[in-house]
């Protein structure tokens, strides 16, 4: 019998207890499933960042952190982390980002917000916009959700250049990596999504000197992490035009506070980190089948890199 300790808010308890406990029974696992296990006595924790566990050293016996969110940038510098640490891939996750993705990048792409919001009777003379080969898209964060989008805007007709921190090689989409590379996938990229994990390297990687690399009006969706945003640079190329629209999903501070300048900016749409969220009944079943990898003796899967911080 294992011990599995969920480490989140309560109320997502409710969301989890029944998707978790039918997962582990189709897996075949003996499992004791609860909240308040003795640290000695759990083989394996469900953990949340904003859960009860911060200090991992009292559970001695336990084999792995099984983390119910993609993003790890607030646990994986914890000092009483010893055990592997899995972020979460789920398919009902990369699913509901290239939903979201795809979505604001046909909006900017196609101009809908002046039709949706001049709804005024003056029929106007109609821009139209590129063919969608004609509109550069850039991903920078091309992990298993950049990789994801970038295949659905392809198929879509985007020339799509992804950047990430190390080589990549992905079908339909050019890869570039390192400085030079970053330079290149930003020069006169028209939209460019920021996917990046959060580190001390990625931290306000878009800033006054690499958004003016990006084409006059280009536009910027971050369902990523706040901090890779320089809030302040990109409110001046917004405000000189050299950024037409930012649609943003994450912040620094969240809920972002009301005095906020986003809040109300003509050029920004705000949604309440909603690009993407865990599935129970699909994050359940990735949950299991790296338990039954533990106790098999095999590989976790998606483990942490400590030193690369994702």
């Amino acid at each position: 019998m294992l011990n599995i300790l969920f480490s989140a808010q309560p109320e997502r308890w409710d969301e989890y207890e029944g998707p978790l406990k039918a997962a582990f029974s189709k897996a075949g696992l003996q499992t004791n499933i609860g909240r308040d296990h003795a640290p000695e006595t759990v083989d394996y924790i469900i953990f949340a960042p904003n859960g009860p566990v911060t200090d991992f050293s009292p559970y001695t016996k336990t084999k792995a952190i099984l983390s119910l969110w993609a993003g790890v940038e607030t646990v994986v510098d914890n000092a009483t982390l010893t055990q592997p640490l899995c972020r979460l891939v789920d398919k009902s996750l990369t699913g509901g980002m290239v939903e979201w993705v795809t979505g604001h990048t046909l909006r900017h792409h196609l101009g809908m917000d002046d039709h949706i919001s001049k709804q005024d009777g003056k029929w106007r003379d109609f821009i139209y916009p590129p063919v969608a080969k004609n509109r550069p898209v850039t991903i920078l964060g091309i992990g298993a959700l950049g990789a994801a989008c970038g295949q659905a805007l392809h198929h879509l007709g985007f020339p799509v250049t992804g950047w990430s921190r190390s080589a990549k090689d992905i079908p339909n989409i050019r890869c570039l990596h390192g400085e030079t590379g970053l330079t290149q996938a930003l020069t006169d990229a028209e939209i460019v999504i920021l996917l990046l994990p959060q580190t001390p390297e990625t931290t306000n990687i878009l800033n006054a000197e690499t958004l003016r690399l990006l084409a006059p009006g280009a536009f910027i969706i971050n369902p990523g992490r706040g901090p890779l945003m320089d809030d302040d640079a990109l409110l001046s190329a917004l405000d000189s035009g050299q950024v037409a629209h930012a649609t943003l999903d994450v912040f620094r501070t969240e809920p972002l506070p009301p005095e906020n300048p986003y809040w109300g900016h003509p050029q920004v749409t705000v949604t309440p980190h909603i690009a993407s969220s865990t599935r129970p009944e699909t994050a359940a079943e990735v949950i299991a089948e790296n338990i039954l990898r533990g106790e098999a003796g095999k590989p976790f899967l998606n483990v942490v890199d400590r030193s690369l911080g994702y």
